[in-house]
């Protein structure tokens, strides 16, 4: 079971071409190795999945888990609104040799709860790899419900759940009523610390692409069931958790990465770069975290 403070990783663009900056996100996977996160997410939400091709898609999985190489586990983003593209790029994860899918429930479409059952099945019988399932409504206007999320959990490979909903009631729900073997995982920076506290077993995270360490420090604590320390690190965070949505994901976090030297604030369209007000605001949050002047 991959545990632990799990980055949603950004994915680095030239300024000129907007062409994906394979020499950027090698560095950013070392930086993250050396900080302490304990896996990566590449080409999930906040990788920009929406506006990479499935050839990139397929590239940067790949690359991730070259650069990784064993060191952390590297779950690949393969989830799609079309179950035969969602098939397709999960097995295209498990040819590059990812570790674990996470599959975002199909936006757009808004299928009944039979339908994303049947629509996780079948990648599950066609994929043999470990599989999570991701439930992001606010971002995709579709709710995958605990019913439907204990119902998968009886399928063998898969083994987990992003729930991003921040209800924390709804996390302790999908907790209690399924196996030990099943993996519940806060996508929600502001509650993961209490959800972890009640069972979850780490955090898929945003905020830990700009403090990796502090992150893996506060899953670790919470894990651990010390709930002091855990709290002490998060209230540390808690301005960076609000600064990373002040517009949407993932370009706040990705400009705040920029000021950390590691890659720049580049972004496909339709986003566009963060407003020169938020920035003020991303930095002072930054500040307050103690990660810049």
């Amino acid at each position: 079971m991959i545990v632990g403070s799990i980055v949603a990783l950004v994915t680095p663009m030239h300024a000129d071409s907007l062409e994906v900056d394979w020499k950027a996100l090698e560095r950013l996977i070392e930086w993250h190795i050396e900080q302490g996160t304990n896996a990566l997410v590449a080409v999930g939400t906040t990788g920009e999945s929406a506006t990479l091709s499935v050839e990139e898609h397929s590239r940067v999985i790949s690359a991730a888990v070259q650069v990784s190489n064993g060191r952390i586990p590297v779950i690949a983003g393969t989830g799609a609104n079309c179950t035969r593209e969602a098939i397709e790029l999960t097995q295209t994860a498990k040819q590059a040799g990812a570790d674990a899918c996470l599959l975002v429930t199909p936006y757009y479409n808004k299928p009944s709860q039979e339908g994303l059952y049947l629509h996780y099945k079948a990648i599950a019988e066609a994929v043999d790899i470990d599989q999570i399932l991701y439930n992001v409504p606010g971002r995709t206007a579709c709710d995958m419900l605990p019913e439907t999320v204990l119902r998968l959990s009886a399928i063998a490979n898969i083994v987990g759940i992003k729930e991003a909903t921040g209800d924390i009631q709804r996390g302790v729900k999908i907790i209690t009523e399924t196996d030990d073997d099943f993996a519940v995982y806060s996508g929600d920076d502001h509650s993961a610390r209490e959800l972890m506290l009640l069972g979850a077993v780490g955090d898929i995270s945003v905020t830990a692409n700009v403090a990796p360490k502090l992150m893996s420090g506060l899953c670790a604590a919470a894990l651990a069931g010390d709930a002091d320390k855990a709290l002490s690190i998060d209230q540390r965070l808690l301005p960076l958790h609000d600064a990373m949505f002040l517009e949407s994901n993932p370009i706040p976090v990705k400009w705040a990465v920029s000021q950390l030297g590691l890659i720049n604030d580049s972004l496909r369209l339709p986003m566009t770069k963060l407003s020169e007000a938020n920035q003020v605001k991303v930095r002072k949050a930054m500040k307050e975290a103690l990660l810049v002047k």
